[in-house]
């Protein structure tokens, strides 16, 4: 299982592959895809400032339906306790999301450089 950061969510519904590495593309077709719920709700914010057409749960309903996309369950104060000493960000969305994924034990696809910088679970 890999879990996918925000903006990789947001290219596979768009259909824009060619964003992707070629390592990211080929674990997109080889892994079980997962989100915490923290993406569904950054692509919420994003649909209410204008930068995303969709809801957050309108493209997550998507590719749960045509890629199996799954959301992740995990207990919110799990999450939390693995957020709390990732200080090198102030971004809550991404603080919670790469808490997410440490939490489940999984790696982090994200072509974020800072997060890729400072979280060991997070490729590209």
């Amino acid at each position: 299982m890999i879990r996918l950061d925000t903006h990789v969510v947001v290219w596979m519904f768009a259909g824009s592959l060619d964003q992707l590495s070629p390592m990211a593309y080929r674990l997109l077709d080889e892994e079980q895809l997962a989100v915490s719920p923290m993406v569904e709700l950054e692509l919420t914010y994003l649909h209410e400032i204008g930068r995303l057409n969709p809801t957050g749960t309108e493209v997550v309903a998507d590719l749960a339906d045509r890629i199996g996309l799954a959301t992740s369950g995990l207990l919110l104060s799990h999450v939390v306790a693995e957020a709390k000493p990732l200080s090198w960000t102030r971004d809550p969305f991404d603080r919670m999301i790469v808490a997410d994924a440490i939490a489940a034990g999984e790696p982090l696809l994200t072509r974020d450089e800072h997060i890729r910088a400072h979280a060991a679970n997070a490729i590209w």
